[in-house]
C-alpha cells in the first residue's frame, strides 16, 4: 500500500564539491577522468529496459533471487527488458537462476582495480542504454556498484541506502547526490531477504511478501549419488576465522562413516586449509576429497542430491538450502542476522542453523578476540561437536517435527 512506502532520503552536495569531491581516494581520482569519458559517451539508441546492479558474492545472490520476480510489476517494464548485471563467480548459474532475464557477468574485483578493463565494462554499460538502472544491494562497494549506476546515466535510477561509515561516507555522498530515488530499508542489522522486499515492495507502493529462498537448477544427477547415501562438507571460507576447526568437521565425518553414510569434502583448491588432515582423513573408505576437483555447476548437482550438506558461512551454505538439500550452517557473530540465520518466516524446512551467542556479536568480522588474523574466531570455535551432531542427525534422521524452525545453541 502506498502509505506504507518506506522513507526516501536524499543527499545533497554543491556543485563545486561534485566536481572536486574531498575525502576520495587516490584511485578514485585515477579512475575519475576515464569513469567521466564513458559516462558521457554519445549514446544514440532508444532507451529502454531495467539494469539491475549485482555486484555481490553467490549468497547475496541467492538471498536476492525471490524478490527480483517484483521488478517487472514495480517498475513497469517486461521481465524479458530486465537486464542483470553481475559477477563472473556465478556466471555459470546464471541460464537456470535467472532463465527468463538477461544476464551479463564482469569480473567485479577486477573492474575495483584494472583501470583499462573498468573503463570499457563502463563503456559497455553506458551502451545498453537503460530507461531505469537499479541497485538494493545494502553492503555494497561505491566504487564497484554505485559507479556501475552511474555509469550507466539512466533517465531514472534507484538505490538503496547503503551501510555508510566514515571511510566510505565521502564516495557514497558522491554517487547518493546524483540518483532519483534512495530507498531506505531499515537499519542494521535487517536480514537481506527483508531488505529486497522492502526495496521492492517501497518502488511498487504496494506490500510484496518475502519468500524462501529457492533456485530451479536442471543439472544432472552425479554419478556419485548412485552409490548409497552421502553427505556434502564444505570447511572452507575466505575469511580464516568463519571456518570451524577442521578436526570437527573430520569428528562429524566419522560419526557419518560410522553410519554407513559417504561423505565428500567440497571447497576451491585455495580452501585446502588444512591439507594434511584433509589428506589423511581421505584415507579413509568412504571419503572422498574433492575440493578443487569440482566446478561450481558439479557442485551444485552434488549438493542437491546430498543427504545432509554441512557448511561454514559462505555462498555454498546459501545454494545447498536454494536447492532444498538438508542443510546446517555453522554460524559466527560478525554480521549475525543480516544473512544468516534467515527469518522465521522464510526459512524452510531443510535448514539449520547454529551458533554460540557472544557480547562481542556484530563486530563485522574485525575480531579482537582471536589471536591472529588467520585464527578462528572465538564464536565460531566455540560451536561444539556434540551439538552440531545433535543438529545433523534430526536432519538425516527425519526426527525434527514437520515446519520446525532452525536450532540455535547457545
Amino acid at each position: 500500500m502506498a502509505e506504507d512506502r518506506l522513507d526516501r532520503p536524499t543527499v545533497h552536495v554543491s556543485r563545486f564539491w561534485r566536481m572536486f569531491p574531498a575525502g576520495m581516494r587516490r584511485r578514485w581520482w585515477m579512475f575519475r577522468p576515464f569513469d567521466l569519458i564513458a559516462r558521457n559517451i554519445p549514446v544514440w539508441k532508444k532507451r529502454r529496459g531495467l539494469l539491475v546492479v549485482r555486484m555481490d558474492g553467490i549468497g547475496d545472490m541467492v538471498l536476492f533471487r525471490q524478490s527480483l520476480d517484483h521488478y517487472a510489476e514495480a517498475f513497469g517494464v517486461a521481465a524479458d527488458d530486465i537486464t542483470i548485471l553481475g559477477c563472473d563467480s556465478w556466471q555459470p548459474l546464471a541460464a537456470d537462476v535467472f532463465a527468463g532475464y538477461r544476464v551479463i557477468t564482469i569480473d567485479e574485483h577486477a573492474y575495483a582495480r584494472k583501470l583499462l578493463y573498468r573503463f570499457r565494462v563502463n563503456l559497455m554499460v553506458r551502451r545498453l542504454a537503460p530507461e531505469i538502472a537499479v541497485c538494493d544491494s545494502y553492503l555494497r562497494r561505491a566504487m564497484m556498484a554505485d559507479s556501475l549506476v552511474w555509469a550507466a546515466r539512466a533517465n531514472r535510477s534507484v538505490v538503496s541506502m547503503p551501510y555508510v561509515n566514515e571511510p566510505t561516507r565521502s564516495e557514497f555522498n558522491f554517487y547518493l547526490s546524483q540518483v532519483n530515488d534512495i530507498i531506505d530499508t531499515g537499519p542494521y542489522p535487517t536480514h537481506e531477504i527483508d531488505r529486497h522486499i522492502r526495496f521492492v515492495s517501497s518502488v511498487a507502493g504496494k506490500q510484496f511478501m518475502p519468500q524462501a529462498p529457492r533456485i530451479n537448477w536442471s543439472g544432472v544427477r552425479p554419478a556419485f549419488a548412485d552409490a548409497g547415501p552421502y553427505a556434502v562438507i564444505n570447511p572452507g571460507s575466505n575469511e580464516p576465522g568463519r571456518r570451524w576447526p577442521f578436526a570437527d568437521y573430520v569428528a562429524i565425518a566419522e560419526k557419518l562413516l560410522a553410519l554407513g553414510w559417504r561423505v565428500a569434502f567440497v571447497g576451491t583448491r585455495d580452501e585446502r586449509w588444512d591439507a594434511a588432515l584433509l589428506d589423511e582423513v581421505a584415507k579413509r573408505p568412504g571419503v572422498s576429497d574433492l575440493t578443487g576437483r569440482t566446478s561450481l555447476s558439479e557442485l551444485m548437482d552434488l549438493m542437491k542430491h546430498a543427504g545432509l550438506v554441512l557448511s561454514n558461512d559462505t555462498g555454498p551454505a546459501h545454494l545447498s538450502i536454494a536447492l532444498g538439500a538438508p542443510s546446517l550452517v555453522i554460524v559466527g557473530g560478525g554480521h549475525f542476522t543480516s544473512f544468516v540465520p534467515y527469518p522465521e518466516a522464510v526459512c524452510p524446512d531443510n535448514a539449520r542453523f547454529i551458533f554460540e551467542v557472544m557480547d562481542c556479536y556484530h563486530c563485522f568480522w574485525r575480531c579482537h578476540k582471536r589471536k591472529s588474523k588467520f585464527s578462528v574466531f572465538p564464536c565460531v570455535e566455540a560451536i561444539a561437536v556434540d551439538d552440531v551432531w545433535s543438529v545433523c542427525e534430526g536432519l538425516i534422521g527425519d526426527t525434527v517435527p514437520e515446519g520446525s524452525r532452525p536450532r540455535a545453541v547457545s
